[in-house]
């Protein structure tokens, strides 16, 4: 009733779903794109097991959300009542709180004890952001007279209820006080930045951003950046195709380049490639997260510190006298080379994934971030595409921000996902695969008119085939396709019409430009189609990284490019 009320003044957004479980996902969508946490509000028993998913996901990516969940007394609990079941305790592995009121009920709780109970909630949720559970028992009467009602409104001031404006603040990771050493890293010895998916508030992007400029201005260090870093395309230092020249042995860890030192942003790209390189190197590697003090390195090979790059920056900066610095930067040599050799790779792959024709994932991943209007934000979903996008998308997938849920990495959600950002941020295409899509076909029910501006962008393989990258061996019993792949005899356009979305199937990449032209145009969801061969998609990944491989050492045999 509050929720209701608030909405219909204009003191909040209000959206409403039958599927708890999709609606904790579109709320960490939004939550995403503004940074500020989005409350779920929920009735007892299974509704409050449905929003685990969306709460590990929170709580690996490090994105706020508040869920509000109503329980039974405690004089209902362990005693078979309806719909009573021990809820406080679903969410609390993966929650940075539980709070709760009197579990004899929430009448008995005070203004200011309501008021306390409220700013912790919220501070809990961004200082280090996170998914916070509220937990408040309900005593029946559940539902309040209309002259109750009418009393509690008439007490409210403009359009909502006054609020402590400083409990809405947003916590400041600079106000921390550091609890360790400050990990070094000597900007002028030769270096390499690894730039890895964003985990932090969009409030804090832009100072990242900045820091990173003021970091590769000194140092000169190359920059490998992740498409879902949130890196801008002109960035000084970026290699676009690294990981073709890693795996081309241009960077071999045999070479002077093994005791390079390294700087890691966030958590490691997708890319296996990158992880066995990183073990083989014997330079100092340091990693920063953004408020985030869980170590976030599998690889165990690297020193983390906390607090941000922007505050590491400044600390080992410390004054101007490092800017004027004469000392000559070692970096210069390695970054023009691979300058050099990654000017090779763009051309190779766009020469190889010409605009025309059959519809691969690597040519989707390649022309799609070049092609799209500049004011779309992208979502990738967890399975082929974010890795065809870091091997095959070059630096225009940094060309807009570029989202992506690799917190926990799941399939769970991707469309609900989807639907938030565009929500908050506006158009939004949503690259996805067809188990992921199906799987999160409650995300339709937020479709309703006028609906979020977004493009859902369906790669049918049917099924999971990001299992035939894995390069199984053959099963003695049993079989890839019915254990892994699960093709579905679902028809993911008739499924669309269900829920009257507007749809086209895409056979050729010269048709992509004006399919996405339309889909844009209607302003609502749209689901665009496109069928590819997961087995026929994996041989031309490896076609194109071992013939690039050889392509390379031509080049540096002919002295057209230092090694």
């Amino acid at each position: 009733m509050a929720a209701g009320g608030l909405a219909e003044s204009g003191s909040l957004n209000l959206i409403t779903s039958i599927d708890e479980r999709s609606a904790a996902f579109l709320g960490l969508g939004i939550s995403s794109a503004n940074g500020k946490a989005t409350v779920i509000i929920t009735t007892s028993g299974t509704a409050v097991a449905n929003l685990l998913p969306a709460a590990i996901e929170a709580d690996r990516s490090c994105q706020p959300l508040i869920f509000l969940t109503a329980d039974r007394p405690e004089r209902l609990k362990n005693c078979g009542a309806n719909q009573t079941v021990n809820q406080e305790d679903f969410l609390k592995s993966v929650c940075r709180c539980l709070k709760e009121g009197p579990r004899e009920g929430f009448h008995l709780c005070s203004e200011k004890t309501n008021r306390k109970l409220v700013d912790r909630v919220w501070l809990e949720a961004h200082k280090f952001p996170g998914p916070v559970h509220f937990n408040i028992s309900f005593e029946e009467p559940l539902h309040a007279s209309f002259l109750e009602q009418q009393s509690v409104w008439s007490k409210c001031s403009g359009k909502g209820l006054n609020v402590n404006s400083n409990s809405l603040d947003v916590f400041d990771l600079s106000q921390e006080k550091f609890q360790e050493e400050i990990p070094k890293l000597d900007p002028f010895s030769p270096g390499i930045v690894i730039a890895g998916p964003w985990r932090g508030l969009s409030k804090d992007i832009d100072p990242f951003k900045e820091a990173l400029k003021d970091w590769q201005s000194i140092s000169g260090w190359p920059i490998f950046a992740d498409p879902l870093s949130g890196i801008d395309d002109d960035q000084e230092g970026l290699i676009s195709f690294w990981e073709l020249l890693i795996s081309s042995d241009f960077l071999s860890a045999t070479s002077r380049t093994s005791r390079l030192n390294i700087l890691r942003l966030g958590p490691l790209p997708s890319s296996r490639i990158l992880a066995n390189w990183l073990t083989k190197m014997r330079g100092n590697q340091v990693l920063i997260s953004e408020g985030d003090k869980r170590y976030l390195d599998p690889l165990r090979i690297s020193s983390q510190w906390s607090y941000g790059l922007n505050a590491w920056v400044k600390n080992i900066f410390n004054s101007d006298s490092m800017k004027a610095n004469s000392r000559k930067n070692k970096s210069i040599d390695l970054l023009n080379q691979l300058v050099s050799a990654d000017s090779y790779a763009k051309n190779w792959i766009s020469q190889k994934l010409n605009m025309q024709g059959q519809i691969t994932e690597p040519a989707l991943a390649h022309w799609l971030p070049r092609r799209l209007p500049l004011n779309i934000q992208i979502m990738l979903s967890a399975s082929s595409p974010i890795r065809d996008w870091i091997s095959f998308g070059g630096k225009e997938t940094l060309s807009r921000r570029c989202f992506g849920f690799r917190g926990a990495s799941g399939i769970d959600g991707t469309l609900s996902l989807g639907m938030g950002l565009s929500i908050a941020n506006g158009p939004t295409v949503l690259v996805t695969g067809d188990l992921a899509l199906l799987h999160d076909s409650n995300g339709w029910l937020f479709s309703n008119s006028p609906g979020p501006p977004i493009v859902v962008l369906l790669i049918d393989n049917g099924g999971g085939g990001i299992f035939q990258q894995l390069e199984i061996e053959k099963f003695v019993k049993g079989n890839l396709e019915d254990l892994f792949v699960m093709p579905q005899l679902i028809n993911p356009l008739a499924l669309a019409s269900c829920y009257d979305i507007p749809f086209r199937q895409i056979s050729l990449l010269e048709d992509l430009e004006i399919a996405f032209e339309w889909a844009i145009s209607k302003n609502k969801p749209v689901l665009l189609r496109v069928c590819t061969s997961s087995y026929q998609d994996n041989k031309l990944r490896n076609y194109l990284k071992e013939g690039f491989k050889g392509h390379l050492h031509k080049i540096i045999q002919n002295k057209e490019i230092k090694s």
